[in-house]
């Protein structure tokens, strides 16, 4: 049985506004689950909901296999981190840690122990009678993690909690935030709408997008086979590209190229006078003509050099894409280049559904 069950849950407004829609998920203990998307696509209500900040309008919530819809958020015996960190600023960075077993009563030498050991695991010993405006975002941060592990509850619920730091403090607290989820092996259920925090911190990933669930899987389950246009152009950076067309005597055609259907599809046919939208990852190509590819010829109109890889941005026809390339292969603007794309990293998607083809 799943320690964590979502069942239809459903939240609606009392101006009628539908934020989440038939939410389904089962979450095993231990697990870590990222739920992701654009803002406004309901992962921070559906996060509200389990935290029981947010009435579920219906559908069935169970923890441990017991409905706990009616359960207020003390008796969930959960902790949660938020974006804005929430620390007191008249109290240390000791007293913050140690403030939840403070209102519980928790013996001072046993408050003590825990705020040391947790301090230990966060970096933050050297910093304990400190106030939080002496500390830097990233230092705050961990005093808000500390304050929610050191409860020592099941579950971790984490509501964008990097989206106040800058780019270097955002790479050394996902790690921060992975080494106390293998320390503490508590369930965690983490929001972002960066998808770089998503596929390296999650055992897996919950794709929204206006409510709905798009996709439930692994990193590598969302970025090799994504279940629509959303998820394989929201997963991976850059963006996947996206070529939209009819389909005529089994190809796709743009400008002077026709890409013949028939190396992915056996059944081409079947889609013959249909909209499809083929799709080729950044990363995918290779410079030049090989067989057992796709070969296209481009006009290179902008380039990024960033240092490993450089993004090339093109023109092939009337269409625009970008291409993810080994910055010693960089090309220069305004030439012509031809580039390849393997027949296995090429994906079809139906062009009304927007689903993948299989």
């Amino acid at each position: 049985m799943a320690y964590i069950t979502l069942k239809n849950i459903n939240k609606i407004y009392p101006n009628g506004f539908h934020a989440v829609h038939n939410f389904n998920l089962e979450i095993e203990k231990g697990e870590f689950v990222v739920f992701v998307g654009p803002s406004g696509c309901g992962k921070s209500t559906t996060l509200r909901m389990i935290a029981g900040l947010e009435d579920i309008s219906n559908g069935e919530f169970l923890l441990d296999g017991k409905r706990a819809n009616e359960l207020g958020p003390r008796e969930r015996e959960i902790a949660m981190v938020f974006q804005s960190y929430a620390l007191y600023p008249q109290m240390t960075v000791y007293d913050n840690i140690a403030f939840g077993l403070t209102l519980q009563g928790v013996d001072e030498d046993v408050i003590e122990e825990r705020v040391k050991n947790t301090a230990r695991i966060l970096g933050l010993t050297d910093y304990l009678d400190r106030l939080p405006r002496a500390l830097s975002g990233g230092q705050r941060q961990r005093v808000a993690i500390g304050r929610a592990i050191i409860r020592k509850v099941g579950i971790f619920l984490m509501d964008e909690p990097l989206s106040n730091l800058d780019a270097k403090q955002r790479v050394t607290m996902r790690y921060e935030i992975a080494q106390i989820h293998r320390e503490t092996g508590a369930t965690t259920i983490y929001v972002t709408h960066d998808q770089t925090e998503a596929m390296t911190l999650a055992d897996r990933i919950v794709v929204m997008k206006d409510g709905y669930v798009q996709q439930i899987g692994t990193p590598y389950e969302l970025y090799f086979k994504p279940a629509n246009v959303f998820v394989a152009g929201f997963i991976g950076e850059p963006p996947m590209n996206f070529v939209r067309g009819q389909v005529k005597n089994g190809c796709i055609t743009f400008g002077d190229t026709a890409l013949d259907l028939s190396k992915k599809l056996e059944n081409v046919q079947k889609y013959e006078g249909k909209q499809v939208v083929f799709g080729f990852r950044p990363e995918a190509i290779r410079l030049g003509a090989h067989p057992e590819a796709y070969q296209l010829n481009c006009k290179v109109e902008l380039t990024e050099m960033l240092g490993d890889n450089t993004n090339v941005y093109i023109t092939a026809g009337d269409q625009q894409a970008i291409l993810k390339v080994d910055s010693h292969d960089t090309p220069e603007v305004d030439s012509l280049l031809t580039f390849s794309i393997p027949y296995e990293s090429a994906y079809l998607f139906d062009g009304n559904t927007e689903n993948v083809i299989d």
